[in-house]
């Protein structure tokens, strides 16, 4: 987290230096949210810091969906923007497998399985479809709804598919007033009913359409259609089988979503952490396509930012001449597209030199050993490695397997530049710097100076300004007409003026073509022609957990329970339990389960757990929590630290009676698109053990 302030910079450091491979942890934080979503929109349809994307403007929305997201322990200024709106009368709905945060102040609460979002997803649209509680319009007008599907071949109907002459770029709607069909130009997102901006409302979103083509007639159904159809495979009660959430629960919310608009919506790791992220994450992003809110005041909003430069060196001449990044030939649409590398494929290239061999690692603050699953054979791969630095506040698991360690300066005892704060259009307008409280202890030092200093024996300092941070702050301000001088002399900050423009889809060009949406169609994609031409579902097809109770019936007996995780309320991440201050609040590892389960299985409160999955074990004392499903458990990531000053133990986070929930994880189970693990869905069984 720390690492924030810092993170152009490693990323400049990266394309300075000539090497493609930036392991860090985008498949399990980011890809959900921020990627998966642009095959809808284009765009992330959900904030995400630095990755940009919509922000939810809370205080005008009517319903607010928190989607595996609790802002009370990840994002207070979420949290209290949620608080003062809720007041007014905003209506809230919550899915989240545990009764956590603003939960208890949800007009419905969701309970659902962990892993099991996408189905859910598809389910409260099959309600919201099958009552018209949908915005029409905007499924006709900006979505890829009307284009036509062929029954023959299950692909887009091609302009040329309806003669010589026809462009095989284009696509073919149903124009159902005229009675003909009608070809889409995605070049200027125009229909050809269209052409001088007239109505385009005769243009069919269901029903079955025979076209006359110079091979035969051709039966075709709308993508809209081929969408609703899927939907209806999640009925409510197949939605209560696979979600295990009531048909009266899954009503009350499809009805408010559409009877409380305008909506928006804000996912986060709890639906990322699974083998099926990028089709949840899309079935999400269509599920609020529907509402008709994106970018509406009170939806989800693309706000506008300061003008900056970027300093990330992607304009470096070594950037554009590298190899092909590892994991890239496997999964092309994941995360290998933005240079960045899943931790599973970097131990792979260590071990086994595929794509080709890894042999040196410079690391700042990824402690990866407790970050990511697998954790025996990150050991492995990171003692093979010819040279490993890594720099930290803190010597951890990671860092004691670097040939160097160097120490890194907190956030407050640092300076630092940030431009927008992306909560809100108030707070996108802030820049500011931020001086270092104290002076860093002993020969720690800020990952921008190691950055710089290493950059220049590199000889690599004429691509960092010779050396001079302030050069690159002001690189970074140029566009923004703000000055270095100004921002210091103004602690608390300077706000730019920003005007909040909404339906930027809907702006003209000068060629007077509507702008549309950064997709090849240039309308939100329910059906993503990317993802079929790479071998995918072209809708979002939910499928199951690699290792869930419905597809792995045989392991389901002796591991019966569903195991999950969540954040700890004290710490972040992996780091900070050494901190006596919070450890005495929170002295060991703990994993939630229903009273019920414990008592069946002889477990006490308090008593120590293993908790077993196929992959492995991990032990905890167990903390009862009735609100759960007796299926679910629900453990906590990122214990290893002892705190000397209590005299707490720490745990072995390669053993099996150590506490490294990450021990328990599939690294096989991945989302073929993204790369991401399995982390919050897979069948475990737990045991009272003694000691």
């Amino acid at each position: 987290t720390a690492i924030g302030d810092s993170a152009p910079l490693v990323r400049r450091l990266m394309n300075a230096f000539g090497t493609p491979n930036m392991v860090w942890p985008l498949d399990l934080c980011g890809w959900g949210r921020a990627f998966a979503t642009r095959f809808a929109f284009g765009v992330a349809s959900v904030g995400t810091g630095s990755a940009g994307g919509a922000m939810a403007d809370i205080a005008r929305s009517g319903c607010l969906i928190l989607w595996g997201y609790n802002p009370s322990y990840s994002r207070l200024t979420h949290a209290t923007a949620t608080v003062e709106a809720l007041k007014r009368g905003l209506k809230l709905i919550v899915v989240d497998p545990r009764h956590a945060g603003l939960a208890s102040k949800a007009d419905v609460w969701l309970r659902v399985r962990p892993g099991s979002d996408g189905a859910l997803a598809l389910g409260l649209a099959n309600l919201m479809i099958a009552n018209g509680w949908y915005d029409r319009a905007f499924m006709r007008d900006w979505t890829n709804g009307p284009l036509l599907v062929r029954a023959d071949t299950g692909q887009l109907l091609s302009a040329g598919d309806l003669g010589a002459g026809g462009d095989a770029r284009a696509w073919v709607a149903w124009d159902a007033a005229a009675g003909r069909p009608v070809v889409y130009d995605p070049t200027v997102g125009r229909y050809g009913c269209d052409t001088s901006g007239g109505d385009t409302g005769g243009l069919a979103l269901e029903g079955e359409y025979a076209v006359t083509t110079p091979r035969g007639t051709i039966a075709c159904r709308p993508v809209f259609d081929h969408y609703a159809a899927l939907c209806r495979r999640y009925d409510p009660q197949t939605v209560e089988a696979t979600c295990w959430i009531a048909p009266a629960d899954l009503e009350r919310a499809a009805r408010l979503i559409w009877h409380a608009r305008p909506v928006s919506y804000y996912a986060w790791s709890g639906h990322e952490h699974h083998d099926n992220t990028t089709e949840t994450a899309r079935a999400m992003a269509l599920l609020y396509a529907l509402t008709g809110s994106f970018d509406a005041p009170g939806g989800n909003v693309l706000l506008p930012a300061i003008p900056s430069r970027s300093i990330g060196g992607e304009e470096l001449p070594s950037a554009k001449s590298m190899a092909p990044p590892i994991g890239l030939s496997e999964r092309p649409l994941g995360v290998a597209q933005t240079n960045s590398v899943s931790t599973q494929d970097f131990y792979r290239a260590v071990l086994e030199g595929e794509p080709y061999p890894v042999r040196g690692l410079v690391g700042f603050g990824h402690n990866m050993l407790l970050a990511q699953g697998d954790p025996v054979r990150g050991r492995a791969a990171l003692a093979a490695l010819d040279f490993h630095v890594h720099a930290d506040l803190f010597m951890n698991p990671t860092a004691e397997l670097a040939d160097i360690v160097l120490p890194i300066a907190s956030s407050f005892e640092r300076d630092a530049l940030k431009i927008g704060f992306e909560i809100s259009a108030e707070a996108q307008s802030l820049a500011q710097y931020r001086s270092a409280l104290v002076r860093p202890p002993g020969e720690a030092r800020p990952d921008t100076d190691v950055i710089f200093d290493l950059a220049g024996r590199l000889g690599l300092g004429n691509q960092f300004w010779n050396g001079d941070i302030d050069a690159a702050y002001r690189q970074q301000l140029e566009p923004s007409g703000l000055t270095l001088e100004q921002l210091r002399a103004e602690p608390a900050g300077v706000r730019v003026a920003l005007t909040t423009r909404h339906a930027k889809h809907a702006d003209k060009d000068a060629a007077g073509n509507p702008r549309g949406f950064p997709t090849p169609s240039r309308r939100v994609e329910l059906w993503s022609e990317t993802l079929r031409a790479g071998g995918h579902a072209a809708l979002p097809a939910f499928v199951e957990p690699r290792n869930s109770p419905l597809t792995r019936p045989d392991l389901a007996g002796n591991f019966p329970l569903v195991l999950t995780c969540a954040k700890p309320t004290l710490f972040c991440q992996s780091q900070f339990r050494g901190l006596a201050g919070l450890r005495r609040r929170a002295p060991h590892p703990e994993v939630e389960l229903h009273p019920a389960a414990a008592t069946s299985r002889g477990i006490a409160a308090g008593d120590w757990i293993e908790v077993r999955t196929p992959a492995g074990a991990m032990r905890a004392r167990a903390r009862f929590n009735r609100d759960l499903d007796p299926r679910v458990v629900v453990g906590e990531h990122g214990w290893w630290q002892g705190c000397e000053e209590l005299g707490v133990p720490g745990y072995d986070p390669f053993a099996p009676d150590g506490a490294n929930f990450n021990a328990t994880i599939d690294p096989v189970a991945r989302d073929p698109i993204s790369g991401t693990p399995n982390h919050r869905s897979n069948l475990c069984e737990v045991r009272r053990v003694s000691g």
